[in-house]
């Protein structure tokens, strides 16, 4: 099979591809954002783009965050991340995905690959048919979803005893967007923390497995902005805090597993301006990550799980360095994360 591969220059990225290979009908873009702190780890994602031009906006966002997350994770990583344009429920996937593991080894190992959203372990198989440069395989460190939701769920405890003085969730209703893989489970820690859940997600099945196994009652997909909680749980795509979301909140804290959750720097600033409280998301979903350093750099499960469930303390230095700067969380942690990977 022939592979058709261009490369871009974007500027503040090391590496820009997009690769095609007609003969199975694979489309995928890989971002490397830095490899300053190692190499570039990052999941695929398999979505149904409207066009090439938004999967590179969304790649690029995602690569970024990666390196970000890693930096302040504290893991010797950079910040890298694929995109395959499709269908998942149609395509084929050994072919699509032993095609995105050839893409991948091109890279020589500079870029690391697992799943993602839309993706899986068994996906992740079929890419190591190609490369070795992958993660997240089942019969390692296996899928990182409960990883994520586990991190997830200590930022939403360290984000409570910010606020209110406790990180008790017992009692405080909890606005919960997405119900898939990472939701779900974080879902069932907030339940099992006591927590009243009210739940959305565009699948309804999810929706109502969700709310029969943590007791949480549902709402359609556009409703869940304008819920009254005491927490808002993004667990879906990015870009939901928006103008039109904004206005709709009646929260006092946003901390959820969706990357990219702000759709522009002002909509940070604005949250801070109504005094939400912003868990920036890659410092919360970092879980997933972390859980992967059981095969990349051989990680107990215990080292992984104790790193996990820091991300509490991580969180909390981010607030107080917000606080002290007078600044938005986000720009806290962007600038903490910077001084690791920058220096």
């Amino acid at each position: 099979m022939r592979m058709e591969i261009s490369e871009q220059r974007v500027s503040d990225y090391e590496r820009v591809v997009s690769a095609r290979d007609e003969v199975c009908g694979y489309r995928g873009i890989i971002a490397v954002h830095s490899t300053a702190l190692g190499p570039a780890v990052g999941g695929t994602r398999l979505w149904p783009y409207a066009s090439e031009a938004e999967a590179l906006e969304d790649v690029l966002r995602l690569a970024r965050g990666m390196t970000y997350k890693n930096a302040l994770a504290g893991l010797p990583f950079g910040g890298g991340k694929s995109i395959i344009i499709g269908d998942g429920r149609t395509l084929a996937r050994a072919a699509i995905f032993r095609a995105h593991g050839r893409f991948v080894e091109t890279f020589g190992g500079r870029y690391i690959t697992a799943e993602d959203v839309g993706t899986s372990t068994a996906d992740m198989d079929y890419v190591r048919q190609e490369t070795s440069h992958v993660a997240g395989l089942a019969d390692r460190s296996g899928d990182p979803s409960p990883a994520t939701a586990r991190g997830v769920f200590r930022a939403v405890q360290a984000s409570a005893k910010y606020r209110w003085d406790t990180d008790s969730l017992a009692g405080r209703t909890v606005a919960l967007q997405g119900c898939g893989h990472v939701g779900f489970h974080l879902a069932r820690e907030l339940h099992r923390a006591g927590a009243r859940l009210v739940v959305a997600d565009i699948d309804a099945e999810r929706a109502a497995r969700t709310a029969a196994e943590c007791a949480a009652a549902v709402v359609a997909p556009a409703e869940i902005y304008g819920v009254p909680a005491d927490i808002f749980a993004p667990c879906g795509l990015g870009g939901v805090i928006n103008d039109e979301t904004l206005a709709q909140l009646k929260v006092e804290i946003i901390a959820g597993a969706a990357n990219n959750q702000l759709l522009a720097a002002r909509h940070g600033d604005e949250l801070a301006a109504r005094g939400i409280l912003y868990a920036p998301d890659y410092v919360a979903n970092a879980g997933g990550m972390i859980n992967g350093c059981i095969e990349l750099i051989g990680w107990t499960r215990a080292a992984a799980a104790a790193k996990i469930d820091a991300i509490y303390d991580t969180l909390l230095t981010v607030f107080r360095l917000a606080a002290e700067a007078g600044v938005p969380t986000y720009q806290a942690a962007d600038r903490l994360a910077e001084s690791r990977f920058r220096n």
